[in-house]
């Protein structure tokens, strides 16, 4: 089983709210208060302006570490009820053109860079999922590359490019992995490790502001966007995208309903349905 490189713990960034939740609730180092109370104060204690300093999603966040917090590590109750979840705030993500996605691609420096790149958006892979694939997931012969331990711990199968094996035959000439397909600079004693999520995010933004898309807030997470949308448009149905990206519920998928140009075009306005007496839209008065 293949474990992420997240150390697991109250140090971990993510349950860093509890932390610091507990040392706001424990003056006298030794009690913690409800935590129906205590959380609505420690909210309000990271007020700006009259402002919450987080967004709703944050909070939601946050919330789910003090809840984990309490109920394992403290083994004390916790009330959905008495400490209601904000509602969540959705976004609708940032979307490349195929031509832009080209153009992010181009700008790449180096085989490894473009390889990287190429690898996001050919397969729809989290940062995380493509820095911890392997040699041995690159299946030519079925051209199909393994995606193991994904979000959920979910392993799934998508297509391999044949313009993406050439891009990775090409980086491999160059640099020569032996375990995984983007190793780390930095393996200890000789032992192969794969690169981190970071490394991804930094290739990702690098690039954009080579090829003038600084502006657009482009990151890795943008090339699965693209992706799926490009797929969309292109005649893929949602039950074949929900697969591909590894989604749990197809209500996840539907968003890409929202961001898919040639669906949002085929819809005409009801405005266009209307008649006007005049080309301005207005009677003439007697």
């Amino acid at each position: 089983m293949r474990h992420r490189r997240r150390t697991v713990g109250l140090h971990n960034p993510v349950n860093k709210p509890a932390v610091a939740f507990a040392a706001f609730g424990t003056a006298d180092g030794k009690r913690l208060v409800r935590p129906d109370a205590k959380f609505h104060q420690f909210v309000a204690h990271d007020r700006r302006h009259g402002k919450l300093k987080y967004s709703p999603n944050t909070v939601t966040a946050r919330l789910g570490a003090l809840r984990f917090f309490y109920i394992k590590v403290l083994k004390r109750n916790w009330s959905i009820a008495e400490t209601p979840y904000p509602r969540k705030v959705i976004h609708l993500p940032e979307i490349l053109s195929p031509e832009e996605v080209a153009h992010l691609i181009d700008a790449s420096r180096t085989p490894f860079q473009r390889a990287v790149l190429m690898t996001l958006y050919a397969t729809g892979a989290r940062r995380a999922e493509a820095a911890t694939l392997k040699l041995s997931d690159i299946d030519s012969r079925r051209m199909v590359v393994h995606i193991q331990g994904g979000k959920g711990r979910k392993d799934r199968d998508v297509m391999l490019s044949p313009r993406l094996l050439d891009a990775l035959r090409e980086y491999w000439r160059s640099k020569r992995p032996h375990v995984y397909l983007f190793p780390s600079s930095c393996g200890h004693r000789g032992v192969e490790q794969p690169i981190s999520d970071k490394t991804i995010w930094n290739v990702c933004r690098a690039a954009a502001r080579r090829a003038g898309l600084e502006d657009r807030h482009i990151h890795p997470h943008t090339l699965r966007h693209c992706f799926a949308t490009h797929l969309l448009e292109a005649g893929a149905d949602l039950r074949t995208i929900q697969m591909l990206l590894g989604h749990r519920d197809l209500e996840e998928t539907t968003i890409y309903l929202h961001l898919s140009q040639q669906h949002l075009s085929a819809t005409a306005s009801p405005l266009d349905a209307l008649t006007f007496s005049t080309p301005g839209g207005h009677k003439h008065s007697s």
